[in-house]
């Protein structure tokens, strides 16, 4: 067969390989000068691969699609990456969190290896060039229009990415692709990026990064979102960090009108342990003033702030707060309350939520539902997940999953 892959990011270089394996003619075909380009800035250069947790753990961390993946991460996970990359010659380590990097800690190498794989399995490569449009003929793809000129195949695959760093060419041409052949699209929206804020107290407030906290979402009285414990940066009119990009991801969709966040400073304690805390920190400052205590309990940066919120003066005795400040205090450490504006845009998120409408794909083979020879793969679909190599781990497997559907000429 003569198969065309449009995309040369992690989704689209895997399934020319594995298509090309099977001995098919396989084009890949890439609009910007080189393979990867959105791979090379991953992990800030260092490129989390993937992750080394399976199954149920492993769909704790995706969040829109869990049910869609589920076969497709089962059919490749992080154990078949980590092999398909020695085999090019990039060994993998793990490191915390189970993260996964290449050994050099260079993103260059895992698209060098996505390339020599393509190589060895005899994939053409084109670079600057551009698909301007899938050719369909009595409901059947028939190939594609590329820099003016038509091209035909026997089947398409599309895995042109997202919106997220349109830099790195990632400018939803799938989603164009997909309307003009009469498929819907889930709006799609920034996901693992940092979040604007309404709070006056933090618009000219310098970058703080807060540790051991806990952030929370709540739309109206219903939690949203709830984080482990956790980094957490506030400053600059934004909340940034590894809290922030995950929350990010499970409010995009949201309504911001009676969209909240809530920072816990001490989430380790109960509210009746901390306030015996604080009772016990104030008798043993003895007549240290307010400023001194509030030291024991937050970042220096913070105090104005949180004394402005209780109405309190920091050069006053510690011992002078009366039993309701304490109370407001405890509350307030536990519930400190966030206004999200908005989400940063495209150009700061990691990731696109939304894409193609997984209802018209069949997730066994990533194939059009309407089209018996058109594939989707990789962030174009409407499935994203958290930071920790799992995106691009699901890049991978759903690239592998479309490959399964193509006879193996070899064998």
């Amino acid at each position: 067969m003569r198969v065309c892959v449009i995309g040369g990011g992690a989704s689209g270089m895997m399934c020319a390989t594995m298509i090309a394996r099977k001995g098919h003619f396989v084009e890949l075909f890439e609009k910007n000068e080189k393979l990867g380009k959105k791979i090379y800035i991953t992990g800030k250069g260092r490129c989390n691969v993937s992750n080394a947790t399976t199954g149920d753990e492993f769909l704790k961390n995706v969040v829109n699609g869990k049910k869609f993946v589920m076969g497709a991460i089962t059919r490749f996970d992080y154990n078949d990456t980590t092999q398909f990359f020695k085999e090019v010659g990039i060994p993998l380590k793990i490191e915390r969190g189970n993260r996964i990097f290449p050994e050099s800690d260079k993103s260059s190498d895992i698209i060098k290896g996505l390339e020599k794989a393509m190589n060895w399995a005899g994939v053409r490569i084109h670079l600057n060039c551009i698909v301007q449009k899938i050719i369909v003929s009595e409901n059947i793809v028939k190939g594609i229009l590329v820099n003016g000129k038509e091209i035909f195949y026997d089947a398409v695959v599309v895995a042109t990415g997202g919106l997220s760093y349109p830099a790195t060419g990632s400018t939803g041409d799938g989603y164009k692709f997909a309307k003009e052949l009469g498929h819907s699209i889930i709006e799609p929206v920034p996901a693992l990026c940092a979040i604007k804020i309404k709070n006056e107290e933090f618009a000219n407030f310098d970058n703080l990064t807060l540790k051991n906290v806990k952030l929370f979402a709540k739309n109206t009285e219903k939690t949203i979102f709830e984080s482990e414990i956790g980094e957490l940066d506030v400053g600059n009119g934004l909340l940034s960090g590894p809290l922030a990009l995950s929350c990010s991801s499970y409010i995009n969709r949201q309504d911001f009108t009676n969209l909240k966040l809530y920072i816990d400073f001490k989430p380790a304690l109960s509210y009746e342990t901390l306030a015996n805390r604080i009772d016990r920190e104030i008798i043993e400052i003895k007549s240290g003033t307010i400023s001194d205590f509030l030291e024991t309990l937050l970042p220096k940066s913070l105090i104005k702030i949180f004394a402005k919120k209780l109405d309190i003066n920091i050069t006053d005795k510690a011992n002078q707060l009366n039993k309701e400040k304490r109370k407001n205090l405890n509350f307030l450490l536990k519930n400190s309350e966030i206004i999200p504006k908005e989400l940063e845009n495209f150009n700061c998120a990691i990731i696109t939520s939304g894409g193609m409408n997984l209802k018209e794909v069949n997730p066994k083979f990533m194939k059009s539902k309407l089209y018996s020879n058109l594939y989707f793969i990789g962030e174009v679909l409407d499935i994203d997940a958290l930071t920790g190599g799992f995106n691009l781990q699901l890049a991978f497997a759903t690239a592998v999953t479309c490959a399964s559907d193509f006879k193996d000429y070899r064998n």
